[in-house]
Order: structure tokens, then C-alpha cells, then sequence
């Protein structure tokens, strides 16, 4: 299934063997600047560089790429859409005759800079996610004292939206196989029944998968692996090239802060 993919590449692409704090700290810093960025050009770098970096360094699949994209892509989208007629005054750029509504100048301009932080900030997180596998990051996680309860609570929501994921497209396919989407009605109903059964099956396997972790000694906590990776095993050259990639773009930040697009 889908995890499975991103496990997979995380633990065979090409810059796997990267140290694990030097990617993290690459994909935070990095993240952080395309947050902070008044407006859309530094972040819409960002995702072009960190993309190049995903599939041209780290060598992950482009068609695997563009699919894990689609999704923040079509939210972004709607965000941008949203935002550009809703959140405006001023000017209008365009009008669509109807209850005074229209795209203006401001509403464009702000709606496409939250498009453009969030490609970025996806990218960010995307090559943290595809190149580094989740007990690593877990345990910098661990080093860097996030708190335990959050952290035990992110590696269950990680495990339970992948059991979510895979128990919906069970019951879909035992669905189709009985004709349950053959016809628009059907498929209605169909819908309707899996989506008022999915939290009751999900919720079901999360307690069969509690009573083994019960079984197998669980006491509430996780260990995370102690990686042989550190911070201080990064190499001052590989430091340098950060620490001049990160201030070139936020020299950037700072001689783009007036851009707009209008």
C-alpha cells in the first residue's frame, strides 16, 4: 500500500546513508524559511529545489513524486481559489457578476503567497518523509526532548491512518465485488455504508492491535532506535554549504519582501 512506498523509498533512496540529523535539520531550516517569506517567489524556489534534490539526489520515482504532490497541490489550489475571492479589497482583477463577487488584487496576492508557502512547506517535509526512514526521525525526535507523550502519540496516528487507509479500500473492493457501485443509486448507498462503518472497523482493529502490544509487554511507552548518527558527526564542510544555502535564501526573503504578482 501507500506506506509501504514511502517506507521503502525512505530506506533505498540514494542519499539514505546521509547523516539523519543533517537532512532534518536541512528540511526544518529550510521549511522555516519558506513560512516566514512575505512573499511567493523564495518559496516557490524552495519547492523547485527541494523537488530537484528528491528526484534527481535522492532518485525517488517522478511518477511516485507527482502522485504524493497531487494531493497538498489540489488543497492549495482550493486555499489559493478561496482566498482570492473571499479575503480581498481593493481593486477587483476579475468579476463573476453575481453577488458582488470577484477576484481583487490583495486577495490574489495573499492567496497565491499561502499557495506558495504551502508547496514549499511540503516539499520540505516530503524530502524529510521519502529520505529518511520514521525510527529515525523518531529518535532526533527523542534526542531533541520532544515531549515522550507527543511522540508516542505521533507514531500511533502515523500507524492507524495507514489502518484507516487500507481497511477503506478492503471494504470497497469486497463492495465492487458485489456490484455495490453498478449503478449511481448503488453507489450512493454504497458510500454511505462504508463511511458510517469505517471509524466502527477501524476502531475495532485498533483494539485487537492494543491487546497484542498488551500481550507483548507494551507499558505505555516506545522505544525508539539509538542511531550511530549524531550531530556532531556531521562534517564542518557539509555545515558551511548549509549554512550558505539557508542565508542565500534568506537574503532572498529579505530583496523579494515587496514582490507581487499584482
Amino acid at each position: 500500500m501507500f506506506e509501504d512506498f514511502l517506507d521503502r523509498y525512505a530506506q533505498s533512496n540514494a542519499i539514505r546513508d546521509v547523516n539523519t540529523y543533517y537532512k532534518m535539520l536541512f528540511g526544518i531550516i529550510t521549511m522555516i524559511v519558506s513560512l516566514v517569506s512575505s512573499s511567493p517567489v523564495i518559496p516557490l524556489i524552495i519547492f523547485g529545489l527541494v523537488s530537484f534534490v528528491i528526484l534527481f539526489k535522492a532518485k525517488i520515482p517522478a511518477k511516485f513524486y507527482l502522485k504524493l504532490v497531487t494531493v497538498p497541490l489540489t488543497f492549495a489550489l482550493i486555499t489559493f481559489v478561496f482566498m482570492a475571492v473571499w479575503f480581498g479589497t481593493g481593486s477587483y482583477i476579475y468579476t463573476f457578476g453575481i453577488f458582488n463577487l470577484g477576484v481583487t488584487v490583495s486577495g490574489f496576492n495573499l492567496g497565491f503567497l499561502v499557495f506558495s508557502r504551502m508547496m514549499g512547506g511540503f516539499a520540505c517535509l516530503a524530502f524529510i518523509g521519502l529520505t529518511t526512514p520514521l525510527p529515525e526521525i523518531f529518535s532526533v525526535l527523542e534526542t531533541f526532548k520532544f515531549p515522550e507523550v507527543l511522540l508516542e502519540i505521533t507514531m500511533l496516528m502515523y500507524r492507524y491512518v495507514f489502518v484507516s487507509i487500507n481497511e477503506t479500500i478492503n471494504m470497497y473492493h469486497a463492495q465492487q465485488t458485489r456490484l455495490g457501485y453498478s449503478s449511481f443509486k448503488k453507489s450512493y448507498n454504497s458510500m454511505g455504508m462504508l463511511l458510517a462503518n469505517i471509524f466502527i472497523r477501524t476502531w475495532l482493529i485498533g483494539e485487537k492491535s492494543f491487546v497484542s502490544m498488551r500481550s507483548r509487554c507494551y507499558d505505555g511507552t516506545f522505544n525508539t532506535m539509538d542511531e550511530n548518527d549524531n550531530i556532531r558527526s556531521i562534517k564542518v564542510k557539509n555545515l558551511l554549504m548549509l549554512t550558505l544555502f539557508e542565508s542565500i535564501l534568506i537574503i532572498g526573503v529579505y530583496f523579494t519582501a515587496g514582490f507581487r504578482v499584482f
